[in-house]
């Protein structure tokens, strides 16, 4: 699966489309072209979009909806018994138990979410995909190391490990002399250092086949150095095995950030966070359900989402799928 040159199968590709069509076109065009046709992906593109832009512009949008802020207490949305009172014109989705407002702590959270998501997925695949260039191209001891290093790393448990150096760094001044500090960074360390393992072994097995292929062997004899051919010749040809598996992986660590957060390892509050708020209102569901159910349902659609635009993705750079 390749989407640029020099890949045979993107050559491939455009060869049967030409005759197809009459029409030259690049594989980023074909494959915008399958992506169109899903329907379904569209649509969670879109969404992703719409809670990219939500968690970007929060303030704008808790405004728009006439909301107070995340950390704002509404002690008049609290009854003479100090239990929070459920969704209402004031409140879209109700308060918590301190009488803050659900519906902006949701849209808050969107950003710590993503924002785990997207750069523990960014610092996990640069990860994976540096140790499964080296292992898959030089081979030997280094592949043998690396390999190693890997198996050690799966061989953890990974919300165990998780649990483990998001404690360790939340105490005191952090790790790594106060580099690492609680909060969002321990969290996306947490994420990257987990997270890396599987694109490391998918990339290591299609370099042990890309630098056998004729391209790269025609570059070796011209006397390319290593370093051109793994970063010019073979890495262009992951391109779409990169994008598919971040999209996959995305959702993880997402799911992850939630989890970690829930055990209260994660995101301390007052920070809004849909793991906190799923935990704080574990006790209290039977008469707060609102509390739950808001943060809930955001996290299934943004992990929903990515999950089916990975789906789309997939098939769309698949030049052998069915369409």
């Amino acid at each position: 699966m390749s989407v640029g040159a020099p890949g045979l199968l993107a050559q491939e590709e455009r060869y049967e489309h030409d005759f197809e069509s009459g029409v030259a076109r690049s594989p980023w065009q074909l494959f915008w072209r399958r992506l169109r046709e899903d329907k379904v992906a569209l649509v969670a593109l879109g969404v992703i979009v719409a809670l990219v832009l939500a968690a970007i512009f929060a303030p704008l949008v808790v405004k728009l909806f006439g909301a107070p802020g995340p950390n704002v207490q509404d002690r008049n949305a609290v009854d003479a018994f100090g239990t929070p009172l459920g969704p209402s014109a004031g409140h879209l989705f109700g308060v918590d138990p301190l009488g803050r407002d659900v519906f902006a702590r949701t849209v808050y959270g969107a950003r710590v979410s993503l924002l785990v998501g997207i750069v523990g997925t960014g610092v996990a695949m640069l990860l994976g995909v540096a140790v499964g260039l080296l292992a898959g191209y030089y081979r030997g001891w280094v592949d043998t190391l690396l390999s190693r290093l890997v198996d050690v790393v799966l061989s953890f448990p990974v919300l165990l490990l998780g649990i483990g150096i998001a404690s360790a760094c939340s105490l005191g001044n952090g790790c790594v002399a106060g580099a690492i500090t609680p909060g969002v960074r321990t969290v996306i360390l947490v994420v990257a250092l987990v997270s890396w393992t599987s694109i490391a072994r998918i990339v290591r097995g299609q370099v042990l086949s890309l630098r056998e292929r004729e391209f790269v062997v025609a570059a070796r004899s011209l006397g390319a150095s290593n370093l051109r051919i793994v970063i010019r010749e073979i890495l262009p040809n992951l391109t779409a095995s990169i994008i598919v598996y971040s999209s996959l992986l995305l959702p993880q660590t997402i799911l992850l950030e939630a989890a970690l957060s829930f055990l209260g390892v994660g995101v301390s509050p007052p920070t809004a966070s849909w793991g906190w708020m799923i935990a704080d209102a574990a006790d209290n569901f039977d008469t707060q359900w609102w509390y739950m159910v808001f943060p809930g349902a955001a996290l299934l659609l943004t992990v929903l989402a990515f999950n089916l635009l990975g789906d789309g993705l997939r098939d769309a750079l698949d030049p052998r799928a069915e369409r």
